[in-house]
């Protein structure tokens, strides 16, 4: 039966093209070849008889962005945030990172220099991407580590993307720097010095 409805089909397909499209005589050939292999292609591959399989909705996982906006804030030991700063860990800590890396662009804006909004910005694209590090990311934490060359925080943070994207070696080597930059007396840094 399918295969009637088919046939059925191109034919009107056919003749409405010709129609439509006011195709000469000697060039019906043409959409007829390529109708028949159409549907030669169907009849090799196609499967109607197959039974449909839905498919369940994706879960959507909702993320908490608290931890990462903690662990952000310790290594700015006590510095005053900017007013989008705050607003911008509001949205990250309910894990709408979009509208957290969209309020940081306002802030790097007023100040390029502001190597807190660089770092939030790029932790929030990430989480935003799920994990991914993508250029814009990349250039936020470029931008976090050239505002403040001896904050630890940029290379720590670049290095846990790094880990969730299976590059271990470059996380061991951003991590490594992160070290040298941390001050002995850090509270994160543990008892042992040594890298």
């Amino acid at each position: 039966m399918i295969w009637l409805l088919l046939i059925a089909l191109a034919l009107l397909i056919a003749i409405a093209g010709m129609w439509l499209f006011r195709v000469p005589r000697s060039l019906w050939a043409i959409p007829g070849v390529a109708l028949a292999l159409g549907l030669a292609g169907y009849a090799w591959q196609g499967r109607p008889d197959m039974p449909g399989a839905p498919k369940a909705a994706a879960l959507v996982k909702d993320v908490d962005g608290t931890g990462m906006v903690a662990v952000r804030q310790s290594f700015a030991n006590g510095a005053p945030s900017s007013d989008y700063l705050i607003i911008s860990d509001g949205f990250a800590r309910r894990g709408d990172f979009a509208k957290a890396a969209g309020v940081l662009r306002g802030a790097v804006r007023k100040n390029p220099q502001d190597s807190q909004a660089w770092l939030a910005m790029a932790n929030a694209l990430v989480e935003q991407a799920d994990g991914q590090l993508s250029p814009a990311s990349l250039y936020a934490y470029r931008r976090a580590g050239e505002a403040a060359p001896q904050d630890a925080a940029p290379s720590f943070f670049l290095g846990v993307a790094m880990i969730r994207a299976g590059r271990l070696i470059e996380a061991h080597q951003l991590w490594s720097e992160s070290l040298r930059k941390t001050p002995a007396d850090a509270p994160w840094r543990g008892n042992s010095n040594k890298e």
